[in-house]
């Protein structure tokens, strides 16, 4: 009996993340690819809430954003209505917002199926990372060129991340890009040359960081993997 639900239990632990990636899959398709929201008619609500339209704008955005819709889009939208300053404080409102809605989805959904589907021993080393360098590693998540936010905060939230560290790296993690696509969506409404010369500079420098971030991180990760069978090899020969 007890050999026969093991097998059980991990499947039903499969199909939920199986389901929830679906879930997600089919949200990407229709939100990032079909795009199915009107982007004019979100600018065009959020304008009719006068002076309530910045934080409007914060809620309605970290929805969305979680809901993939594209967040280059929303961040030049803010800069198309709140101008480059405010714009910048709007766009990492609502991208901090992106990532508490879908951590928190993420781990209602996922994180017990995760840890129960990880090795015998391997939760206790996976908190041990998290408490670690899980806020440096949303940060350095927020540098990586071509990566979904809300997908890998969706990933964080199912590893149990806590809460205030998604908050407080992605918005740290957020600014230089935050400032690039608020000021290029500016940059198109007053048609200054000057804030989209700045956005495209930030943009490759920010570009150049996340390629280093990531080819250290992978190196690093290359080792520690290499480097464990040796270690269990010594425990075992001790």
């Amino acid at each position: 009996m007890t050999d026969g639900s093991v097998p059980t239990s991990r499947r039903r632990h499969i199909v939920r993340l199986a389901v929830f990636a679906a879930f997600l899959g089919a949200l990407f398709y229709l939100l990032a690819v079909r795009r199915v929201v009107d982007i004019e008619d979100v600018r065009r609500t959020v304008k009719a809430t006068g002076p309530a339209a910045p934080l409007t704008y914060i809620v309605g955005s970290a929805v969305l954003g979680a809901i993939f819709v594209p967040g280059p889009i929303l961040a030049a939208s803010s800069g198309l209505l709140f101008g480059p300053v405010l714009g910048v404080f709007v766009t990492l409102g609502a991208t901090v917002g992106t990532a508490i809605v879908a951590s928190l989805v993420g781990l209602r959904a996922g994180r017990d199926s995760a840890r129960a589907l990880l090795e015998t021993g391997r939760p206790d080393r996976v908190d041990a990372l998290i408490e670690r360098r899980a806020l440096w590693a949303v940060v350095g998540q927020r540098f990586i060129p071509g990566l979904s936010d809300a997908l890998a905060s969706y990933a964080f939230g199912a590893f149990g991340v806590p809460l205030w560290q998604m908050a407080v790296g992605a918005f740290i993690g957020s600014v230089p890009r935050a400032f690039v696509y608020t000021a290029l969506g500016a940059s198109i409404g007053n048609r200054s040359p000057l804030s989209a010369y700045a956005a495209i500079a930030v943009w490759c420098a920010t570009a150049i960081v996340g390629a280093f971030a990531a080819r250290s991180g992978y190196q690093k990760w290359r080792g520690h993997h290499s480097s464990e069978p040796d270690s269990e090899r010594d425990a075992e020969t001790c």
